[in-house]
């Protein structure tokens, strides 16, 4: 456990360090660390041996890291608490999360300008903090790498052409409600995409 400790110091705000410990402690967490996966920032699961294994990405900056591993915690708990039929993020996971979170809110952890989107994040706490655009965006602000060369789409003029981390190519339409309509080129299928959702501008 000594080693966990340690490696959670290279990943984690130091006043959140022992909290989130004492939580993979208790819970008997088995915690990996892997490298960058596009898809996902973390996950749970438990083996079939009843090992509850999470794992989260090594990319991801301090704050996102310690939202990721309480939301994979926080799978572990309502499973545990509530049983194996809850939905993964209805209101038994959501009420966990909070609760698991409620201690890290705070201005020791995370910086003034996270502080209050942390919060009002958690007042309804989403199945990703990627779907809350203006706190996504904030999270960012603190990647090492610079991303000089990707867009948001609410950024990148209507009618632009873009292209995604797979190779798809797509042309920016109009916003509904929340998110952009945006038409893949090649197979002229419409997908909505995140203001925050992270691409590469062809042209505009």
């Amino acid at each position: 456990m000594a080693i966990v400790n340690s490696t959670l110091q290279k990943y984690l705000p130091e006043r959140a360090v022992g909290p989130c410990f004492e939580l993979i402690k208790n819970n008997s967490v088995h915690l990996k660390i892997v490298n960058h996966r596009v898809t996902r920032h973390g996950d749970y699961r438990r083996a079939p041996g009843g090992q509850h294994q999470i794992t989260v990405n090594a990319s991801l900056n301090k704050y996102r890291f310690l939202i990721t591993l309480v939301h994979e915690i926080a799978h572990l708990v309502a499973f545990e608490t509530y049983g194996r039929m809850i939905k993964p993020h209805g209101k038994e996971w959501k009420r966990t999360f909070q609760e698991l979170m409620l201690p890290f809110i705070r201005p020791e952890i995370f910086p003034a300008q996270l502080l209050p989107l942390v919060a009002e994040h958690f007042k309804n706490p989403k199945a990703s903090s990627s779907t809350d655009a203006r706190l996504s965006i904030a999270l960012k602000a603190f990647d090492e790498a610079q991303r000089s060369e990707k867009s948001y789409v609410f950024e990148i003029p209507l009618g632009s052409t873009f292209r995604l981390y797979n190779g798809k190519l797509f042309k920016k339409g109009n916003k509904r409600v929340k998110r952009y309509e945006c038409i893949e080129l090649e197979t002229g299928r419409l997908f909505l995409f995140q203001p925050n959702a992270e691409v590469e501008l062809i042209t505009d």
